[in-house]
């Protein structure tokens, strides 16, 4: 399909740059500019990164998904204090604002700075300052997903969760865990404190552990949303599940192509994922590492098929599955039926 245009006339790149959008799956530390990350691996003397934009950007060929948490891991090494926090969470906002991103629940990888010494209040106090500094200057709102990896284990699952309910501002609205995927089982009952605490249970399965990784996150964590999830296609009693529970997969399809979760673009389920049913949103994950954003996220979503009324669908979607209060459900919906009314109708 012509990205340009639809047959039946629709300026598809227009309408998309107009659709207000919410990103619901997006990592801060992926989030990171090339220019800010050598900016900051000065500013500390972080000798082991690439010294160059062009070294940088080589740097994120990702071999496969462990290159890709080695990297990102790497990364991190230059957020030091406060005042590097406030930088990358004040730059990601703009950049987000810039694409008509009203509201995002950004992911922090809190143990990839806990393991280094970085106090989680140096954290927290940071990445609060870009947010309230982002919202004044774009409008833009953020709230605050803490995460740690997978195959680190329970205690480091439970140490993260403690600095969370130690030092997690009101900006926090849930509890994550990303990273190479492991069995969820030895870290049911830490998620059971989050959730009793406040919490959202917001986990990443399914994108490279299999199905039985989705299911373990709804039983065992008590998952209200799913980060990516593609891997349930291969079972179709839990994608009925899913249907029927209303339960919403955060799906980015450059992300997959970039971690080898899928081989080529045209691969991936998104297409099928909409056609069974199931509660999609988009979202980029880690957009610099992966050379995207939501933007072009919208556009890949095009060009496997999804016309516009299915982009449409796809930003209500992540709307309803958000955090935001009930009144602001309902004047930002409006907002995507007023754009998709009139870009339909020009």
């Amino acid at each position: 399909m012509d990205l340009t245009t639809t047959p039946s006339g629709l300026d598809t790149e227009a309408f998309i740059r107009a659709l207000p959008k919410v990103e619901l799956h997006v990592h801060l530390e992926g989030s990171m500019r090339p220019e800010l990350l050598l900016r900051l691996a000065r500013k500390h003397e972080v000798a082991t990164l690439p010294g160059t934009l062009e070294e940088v950007r080589d740097w994120y060929a990702f071999r496969d998904f462990p290159h890709f948490v080695d990297v990102y891991l790497a990364s991190v090494h230059t957020l030091v204090d406060e005042e590097d926090f406030a930088l990358l969470a004040a730059d990601v906002a703009a950049r987000l604002a810039a694409q008509n991103v009203r509201y995002a629940e950004v992911h922090v990888s809190l143990y990839g700075h806990l393991m280094r010494g970085v106090p989680a209040r140096t954290v927290f106090a940071g990445i609060e300052r870009g947010r309230i500094e982002a919202e004044r200057e774009h409008g833009i709102r953020l709230r605050w997903i803490p995460d740690y990896p997978s195959d680190y284990g329970p205690e480091v699952a439970e140490q993260t969760l403690e600095a969370v309910l130690a030092e997690g501002p009101e900006s926090v609205v849930g509890f994550g865990v990303g990273g190479i995927e492991a069995p969820f089982a030895p870290v049911a009952h830490l998620f059971a404190r989050a959730r009793a605490a406040g919490l959202h249970s917001l986990p990443h399965a399914g994108e490279h552990g299999g199905p039985e990784r989705v299911r373990e996150a709804l039983d065992l964590l008590g998952a209200e949303r799913i980060g990516h999830g593609i891997d349930a296609m291969r079972d179709a009693d839990l994608v009925a599940r899913l249907v029927a529970e209303r339960v919403p997969l955060d799906v980015s399809p450059t992300s997959n192509l970039r971690t080898g979760a899928i081989a080529a673009i045209g691969d991936h389920p998104l297409p099928r994922m909409v056609e069974a049913g199931l509660v999609v949103t988009l979202n980029s994950d880690d957009p610099t590492m992966f050379g995207t954003d939501l933007t072009n996220e919208y556009r890949t979503a095009a060009r496997l098929g999804l016309d516009a009324s299915a982009l449409a669908a796809l930003a209500r979607n992540g709307v309803a599955a958000s955090y935001l209060e009930e009144s602001a459900k309902r004047e930002l919906t409006a907002e995507i039926d007023a754009v998709l009314a009139e870009h339909a109708g020009s």
